[in-house]
């Protein structure tokens, strides 16, 4: 049986995140979608209860399964054990 899962990729959060990945910019991150697209492509470390709790978490804010802001604060401390927060 075929399941049909709700996605909604306008998921913003109250408050943008700022990161710098790498030797790059400051970059700014509005929500969980952003921040899953760097979670998966560009982070330093895949490594540590952070990251997978952060891509879990945005993961779910994204398929409206859970908080948008749950998903921001999860990516935030995944920024700062990665030290990558600007």
């Amino acid at each position: 049986m075929n399941k049909v899962i709700d996605v909604d990729f306008c998921v913003t959060w109250q408050s943008p995140v700022f990161v710098r990945i790498g030797n790059g910019m400051r970059e700014r991150l509005d929500g969980p979608d952003a921040a899953l697209a760097a979670l998966l492509h560009r982070w330093p470390s895949r490594f540590g209860p952070e990251y997978g709790v952060a891509k879990r978490r945005c993961v779910d804010a994204i398929a409206s399964h859970g908080s948008p802001e749950l998903a921001r604060r999860a990516f935030v401390d995944a920024a700062v054990a990665a030290k990558v927060l600007a």
